[in-house]
């Protein structure tokens, strides 16, 4: 089979490898599409991850179809549409260092188990919509951390992939009102698409005073709150720690889910004296599978996420597009 795998410090390549047998345990998975993330990209920056440097295999967002069940697997069938964890692999985290990714034209799942290690879902649900899965528990994930309720008033920084999720999530969950912040008109278009109650173009908008508009000013010591109850860091830049502490009233809560390359300042007077919650989030310990039921309900909404998609032949072209930044959003490849 062929097999998308990191060769060296920014390079990668299309190789020849063995295609995988299920054993009594394991399910074989003919690939339809797997999305690629951020995390690719720093893997191929750092030539692949320990101790596969130079011959690490790519892609840990995976869909396609089951064609080949061992006898000792129950509750799958030949021909099921499944989503994969990639965490569950016994033999390593699949397309995260371990010794198989889902950019490849097969995917063995060892020891599979329903609702551990992969998910049935149902055949009219594009491959491109299934494959994001695992990110879309990472945005579940966050709104678990925050643990909002149907009162809730939110903003959610950044209308990527993550912040996407989070929105339709959050609103799937009966959260009165959304909101989402990001400098991309484009982006801030998906999300009203998606079902965020409204939006916010920091590039040109002052965010506190839009937010005292929409929410109402909050209890607080220092004037000039707001009265949104959860902010989730979906961008990854200082100015939203920055502007959440400076918006935030007495007891609301940051989610960061984002990743920060570099230090931020926080004031924790701000933190202490108006008793500011800031939690992070990191993967799905248990979610995996808890989206999945969201994504089948809701997979025209979850489809707005795809910007774009390339088929396998042009994996090489998808990782480039991916890696640019602004050129796009979501990049799936499918088989």
């Amino acid at each position: 089979m062929k097999a998308s795998i990191v060769t060296g410090p920014g390079e990668t390549n299309v190789v020849e490898a063995p295609t995988p047998a299920a054993g009594p345990d394991d399910v074989l998975v003919e690939m339809r599409a797997c999305g690629i993330c951020g995390s690719d990209l720093f893997y191929i920056a750092a030539g692949g991850l320990p101790p596969r440097q130079g011959s690490m295999p790519l892609g840990h967002e995976p869909a396609g179809v089951v064609i080949d069940v061992g006898a000792a697997v129950t509750e799958i069938t030949v021909g099921d549409h499944v989503v994969v964890n990639p965490m569950a692999a016994p033999g390593g985290i699949i397309g995260n260092g371990g010794p198989a990714g889902a950019l490849a034209e097969y995917l063995l799942v060892e020891n599979a188990v329903r609702g551990k290690s992969l998910e049935v879902v149902p055949d009219h649900i594009p491959f491109e919509v299934a494959a994001l899965n695992e990110p879309m528990a990472v945005a579940r994930h966050a709104i678990n951390q925050v643990t909002p309720g149907p009162a809730d008033r939110v903003v959610v920084f950044g209308a990527g992939p993550i912040g996407l999720g989070a929105t339709i999530g959050l609103k799937s969950q009966g959260v009165d009102h959304v909101v989402v912040v990001d400098i991309l008109a484009a982006r801030l278009d998906k999300a009203l698409a998606v079902g965020a109650d409204a939006v916010i173009n920091s590039a040109d908008e002052d965010v506190v005073q839009r937010l005292l508009a929409l929410h109402g000013a909050g209890e607080s010591i220092w004037p000039d709150k707001a009265g949104t109850d959860i902010y989730l860091d979906a961008a990854g830049v200082p100015a939203v720690i920055d502007t959440a502490l400076a918006a935030a009233k007495t007891g609301a809560k940051l989610g960061i889910v984002a990743v920060h390359k570099e230090p931020v300042s926080v004031d924790l007077m701000n933190v202490m004296g108006n008793e500011l919650t800031i939690v992070g989030s990191m993967g799905y310990p248990t979610e995996i599978f808890d989206v999945t039921g969201d994504i089948v309900a809701n997979w025209e909404k979850y489809k707005t996420i795809v910007s774009h998609t390339f088929s396998f032949e042009d994996v090489g072209a998808a990782l480039q597009a991916a890696s640019t930044p602004g050129a796009t959003d979501k990049v799936v490849v499918t088989f």
